[in-house]
């Protein structure tokens, strides 16, 4: 005899969803059930602490680790992942445990402006190559008559060949079957869609058939699908208008806040097709977001963008992303020899990927250079001109991982780091992503050492996000409050600098200061896990400039991409070694580069011809087998650096500050 199931009611608040889930599922899987999200940076391993809920009441079992206080397990709190449901229950979501909003978007910050790259649809049309993927063409055909009864397609077909050069056309069958009635829709008048090739050793597409003259309603889209968030922007492909822009969090977030994560998750039962549902879903609801905010086209035939006028999609993302997008196994992107399904993808119909949008749409995927070099970083390329330029140029992309280009016109190299998530706010005791009330600059009162915390909203604080993280390690080096190694200074005069559950720390923020229930503090585990971090990256870069016969001296050029990359503060980052001490003028913010290539594409299909031709030429270094990659590592875990001579600058400033305390 089956036993039967037994269900449990769970109610979060403050939503106040509800959801019947089984006996000993946990709590962080009824959340997902019920659609909330609770931040789960480890994936549910339950060792980032990052999920913390209040159980209001009902019957749950476990829910504390080394990372929950005893003082806030009698309170209530459990980690979401190791609580199991014995019975109803009601919880309570911190607003620091799930979703926080005002750090979605894509500019850099006014401080950075005077050094960004500005894409300007006017150096396309200079060129003579702003020339979309997909085009509408009008055609004003001759009746078919007892004297003229060539077949309809053949008509169409004659037709783009005799008014527009077009020949060599491939139709489809659910086009043949539009044919016969649209053509007599308007009397021979039609608008055709034509989707053309990246060369010319493929066919161009007719994809979509129209009575009238429908050339002025033409428009695209450009997606970054990232790990964290997803952005989209709403393209008038005829003039080159941003017509709406739109970002959200990545649904999959609550399955771990990184790639591995993900990818242990689709290796489970289901698991893929569940990856894909979520990403799939965040594009769908960006889509529906566009429409109901585009601003309304110029041209005769106005009204609101509907979802049958838009006739291509360009996405770029890292690899994993884009495997998980197109429902690929992602397993061996993690495994050695780190082997991706594909790094090419043909075009495909947007509606094939279940993207809500009609079968016509065609969708065009960014490549990818190797697991960990994906199309959003080749995105990054294409929209920084890198490969155009002739100077030598560094582009970096930091995040979870950090992503390195260096080259030109000429050559082109790269290679990626594991940098861990403390530039996303993961492995950090108060870390969280850029998001209203997360500490972003800071300051330091020289004699009295107290804090002047800015956060983004001016809101009170409640955690640190990457860029802040940067700017307090610098500031409290630059103050002699740690020392080269990341320790705190103990006979400082201060009430800040105390003994702490993990060590010593700095208090940043008293609670009645915050919007939590707690100091916020920065300890030493936390700077530990912030210098390996850095120096993942600078060993990186200096071991990928070394490997190509170069000096840090011989770059002309360093491009930062990513959001974290756009808010990094130059000098702070110089301080501490995470970026080669260089001149700031040689500095260039793109913002998010991987949203900026996938628009370009979207206006112009000789960038996507470019495209090819840059994969092809860009060579990938696997940095753990590179011998001195170890050494260059081992060297960067100091402030700056075991080799003061590379940061100059900071030296100076350093050997003032032992003078004035000496």
């Amino acid at each position: 005899m089956t036993a039967q199931i037994q269900l449990h009611k769970v109610v979060f608040l403050p939503s106040g969803r509800e959801v019947e889930i089984r006996t000993g599922e946990s709590l962080i899987k009824a959340a997902r059930a019920a659609g909330i999200h609770i931040n789960a940076s480890c994936g549910g391993a339950g060792v980032c602490g990052k999920c913390r809920i209040i159980v209001e009441k009902g019957d749950v079992e476990g829910g504390r680790s080394d990372k929950l206080s005893q003082e806030d397990y009698d309170a209530g709190y459990r980690q979401a992942c190791i609580t199991t449901i014995s019975g109803d229950t009601t919880v309570s979501v911190p607003e620091i445990s799930g979703l926080k909003t005002g750090g979605l978007s894509t500019a850099v910050p006014i401080r950075h402006r005077a050094r960004m790259h500005i894409f300007n649809i006017q150096d396309l049309r200079r060129e003579g190559i702003f020339v979309p993927p997909v085009i509408k063409l009008f055609l004003e055909l001759p009746r078919a008559s007892a004297v003229d009864n060539m077949a309809d397609a053949g008509r169409i077909l004659q037709g783009l060949s005799n008014q527009y050069d077009e020949r060599g056309i491939i139709t489809n069958l659910p086009i043949l079957r539009k044919i016969r009635k649209v053509l007599r829709t308007d009397d021979f008048r039609v608008t055709v869609t034509l989707s053309h090739p990246v060369n010319r050793r493929t066919k161009t597409h007719l994809i979509n058939i129209q009575p009238g003259n429908w050339t002025s309603r033409n428009f695209g889209l450009a997606f970054d699908i990232g790990t964290t968030t997803v952005y989209g922007l709403l393209l008038d492909l005829n003039n080159g208008r941003v017509l709406a822009r739109h970002g959200d969090y990545n649904a999959q977030i609550s399955y771990g806040e990184d790639v591995i994560s993900r990818i242990i998750h689709a290796e489970k039962p289901e698991g893929l097709e569940q990856m894909q549902e979520l990403v799939v879903k965040t594009i769908n609801s960006c889509i529906d977001r566009l429409l109901e905010t585009a601003k309304p086209p110029a041209g005769e035939k106005q009204g609101p963008i509907k979802r049958d006028e838009i006739s291509s999609i360009n996405i770029a993302g890292n690899t994993t992303m884009t495997h998980l997008l197109l429902g690929l196994e992602p397993d061996n992107i993690r495994r050695a020899p780190y082997v991706p399904v594909t790094t090419f993808v043909p075009p495909a119909r947007a509606a094939d990927l279940k993207i809500n949008l009609p079968s016509h749409t065609v969708a065009l995927i960014y490549p990818s250079i190797s697991s960990y070099v994906g199309g959003d970083i080749v995105a990054g390329v294409m929209g920084s001109g890198m490969y155009r330029t002739d100077k030598v140029t560094l582009y970096i992309d930091i995040g979870t991982n950090a992503e390195i280009v260096i080259g030109n016109r000429e050559w082109l190299v790269c290679a990626a780091c594991s940098a861990g998530p403390a530039f996303e706010g993961g492995g950090i005791t108060h870390g969280m992503r850029a998001a209203n009330g997360a500490i972003e600059d800071f300051s330091l009162n020289p004699v009295t050492l107290d804090p002047m915390n800015i956060t983004i909203g001016n809101h009170p604080p409640v955690g640190i996000c990457g860029s802040g993280l940067l700017v307090i390690v610098a500031t409290l080096f630059e103050n002699n409050v740690i020392d080269r190694s990341g320790k705190f200074n103990r006979h400082l005069d201060t009430p800040r600098i105390r003994e702490g559950r993990s060590g010593f720390e700095f208090v940043l923020a008293w609670q009645k200061e915050t919007g939590t229930d707690k100091d916020i503090i920065i300890n030493e585990v936390d700077i530990n896990n912030f210098i390996r971090a850095k120096a993942a990256i600078y060993a990186g870069v200096k071991t990928l400039v070394e490997e190509v016969g170069l000096a840090i001296s011989d770059l002309e050029q360093i491009i930062l991409a990513g959001a974290f990359g756009s808010y990094i503060d130059l000098d702070s980052a110089m301080t501490i070694g995470l970026l080669p001490e260089v001149d700031p003028d040689k500095v260039m913010y793109v913002g998010n580069g991987s949203l900026l290539g996938a628009w370009m594409s979207e206006l112009s299909n000789h960038i996507r011809q470019d495209v090819v031709n840059v994969v092809h030429r860009m060579t990938s270094f696997e940095l753990s087998e590179v011998a001195d990659f170890k050494d260059q590592y081992i060297a960067s875990m100091f402030l700056p650096h075991t080799d003061i001579s590379l940061f100059p600058e900071t030296g100076k400033r350093l050997a003032a500050i032992l003078k004035a305390i000496s």
